[in-house]
């Protein structure tokens, strides 16, 4: 599972439901759709617009994103020349793709200008660091353990929120908490079903660890990026439903996350050891360089679909994204083939996942009827 996906979709769905009510020109880019309005009696033309739009948003954050997975392991798991070296410096390939990232939301507020509200940049700077060491420990998990196994840990995504929240006195609908329960058994049945260690030794305990420690990261991300929201309410007093641009948001969150990633790459060598890998393997050099593109290219579309699109069309996509690339992973490489207690322990974590996309699909439609009713 990407980082991506897992990090950037907090706070998005609330951001959505403000749709009607602002326009997406808050996110520097200009939409002729009016959330909830009916279509003209010869509204065919807008129709198919926003079909093609859908279309547009399911297929770039699929196809982005499930190529960003294929070059995520041809950077971290991939052997390299005649001795069989692997690429370990995992803060250079961080400062690269945050580099680029940066960049591209520099370009967009550049281009598209800001949001017009004073941006709480401290704030979003410290959430970006904890998404970068979110995504570094995620990285460094895939030197350590099998695709699979990364993604089915990080679907347990929900975990830590939860205990964060009981702890905090925040209830949770039963469904959630059957959901978490369900998922964590279908993580069980997976790694107990694990051949006994006989080749390759794969799923190491330290890999496993540093899945938890990137969903530890998420959490804090995810209520770093509430309080942003909070913080942003609080700078810009009179002017109801303020909130950051897209590009901002992009720009002031990499940059934390690239300086801290330099900053590290250097401390621990990464960054001469990394750069020397490169030289060696320039093969390397240019998957890095795409999974850096990928990345930013995701992003893009997670925020368009989030304007643009009820936040279920998101779900529904980078669920069945997630399958994809579990699946394309084990048939990409049949030295990590999953034996039937593996793939029923997936079919359980996919079931679940599945099962939060129609839940919300189903809430979606309530309240639709809802609004219909009282208008």
């Amino acid at each position: 599972s990407t980082a991506f996906e897992q990090i950037h979709t907090p706070g998005l769905q609330s951001r959505s439901r403000c749709r009607a009510a602002h326009s997406p020109r808050a996110f520097g880019m200009v939409s002729t759709r009016t959330q909830g309005s009916a279509l003209p009696p010869h509204g065919g033309g807008r129709a198919e617009a926003k079909e093609a739009k859908l279309a547009l948003a399911v297929s770039g954050i699929f196809f982005a994103f499930s190529y960003f997975a294929v070059l995520q392991e041809d950077v971290f798991r991939k052997s390299y020349g005649a001795d069989n070296e692997r690429f370990k410096a995992t803060f250079l390939v961080l400062v690269v793709e945050r580099g680029v990232n940066t960049i591209a939301g520099l370009l967009g507020v550049t281009l598209f200008g800001g949001s017009g509200v004073k941006v709480p940049v401290s704030a979003i700077l410290s959430s970006g660091v904890s998404q970068m060491f979110a995504m570094a420990a995620s990285n460094e998990a895939l030197r350590y353990v099998s695709f699979p196994t990364q993604v089915l840990g990080k679907s347990c995504k929900m975990v830590p929120v939860m205990i964060g929240g009981i702890a905090a006195g925040r209830k949770f609908p039963a469904s959630q908490y059957v959901q978490v329960a369900v998922i964590t058994l279908g993580v069980v049945i997976f790694n107990f079903g694990k051949p006994a260690k006989g080749g390759g030794g794969e799923d190491s305990s330290y890999g496993l660890t540093l899945i938890g420690l990137s969903l530890v990261m998420d959490f804090a991300t995810s209520m770093m990026q509430d309080r942003v929201k909070v913080a942003t309410k609080r700078a810009n007093p009179g002017r109801e439903g303020a909130r950051t641009s897209m590009f901002e948001s992009m720009l002031w969150t990499n940059a934390s996350g690239t300086v801290v990633a330099l900053a590290l790459a250097a401390v621990t060598g990464h960054l001469t050891d990394g750069v020397a890998f490169c030289s060696r393997h320039p093969e390397v050099t240019a998957a890095i360089g795409l999974y850096a593109l990928a990345s930013v290219v995701g992003q893009l579309f997670i925020y368009f679909t989030i304007t643009e699109f009820d936040p279920l069309v998101l779900s529904t996509v980078t669920t069945t994204r997630k399958i994809f690339s579990t699946v394309y992973s084990v048939l990409r490489h049949p030295s990590s083939s999953l034996n039937p207690v593996q793939w029923s322990g997936c079919g359980v974590v996919f079931a679940m996942l599945g099962w939060e996309v129609v839940e919300k699909y189903v809430k979606s439609l309530s309240v639709k009827r809802l609004s219909a009713k009282t208008a």
